[in-house]
């Protein structure tokens, strides 16, 4: 079997529960819900996974532009014989684009976990919902 496909363990789930003749459990109900359930786990690591994608990409981006940033005040700085007048307010520029940097960065990651969590939550109400009316006795 191979873990991480999901057709393949639905294709096992169905090998197992297809063996088993109970009365008054629909095994096709179990099977859809089985389905169900790992299509939304499908979905729920492929949002976690476009959030570190995300927050990768972002990470490179201050990266870059901290790297740029440094190198346009070194050229500045050598090009000075002496120290800037106006060094401690670069430095503190800097302080302040870190902190913003920072908080866009935890706010990136919040935003994946997020959407991640809305979809393992949707499932979870829904399976809640499969679950009530399977239990509900026969008319």
């Amino acid at each position: 079997m191979d873990s991480t496909n999901p057709n393949s363990i639905l294709a096992e789930y169905t090998k197992v529960f297809g063996q088993f003749k109970l009365p008054g459990v629909d095994v096709g109900k179990i099977l859809e819900s089985r389905r169900k359930d790992i299509e939304a786990l499908a979905e729920a690591n492929t949002a976690a996974f476009v959030g570190v994608q995300s927050l990768a990409r972002k990470q490179a981006e201050i990266m870059r532009a901290m790297f740029t940033e440094l190198q346009s005040f070194g050229a500045r700085l050598a090009a000075s014989a002496s120290q800037p007048a106006n060094a401690g307010e670069v430095v503190q520029q800097a302080l302040h684009k870190a902190l913003a940097d920072m908080q866009e960065l935890a706010d990136t990651a919040v935003r994946a976990q997020s959407d991640s969590l809305a979809v393992v939550t949707k499932r979870v109400a829904e399976h809640i919902e499969e679950l009530k009316t399977l239990l509900q006795p026969k008319k």
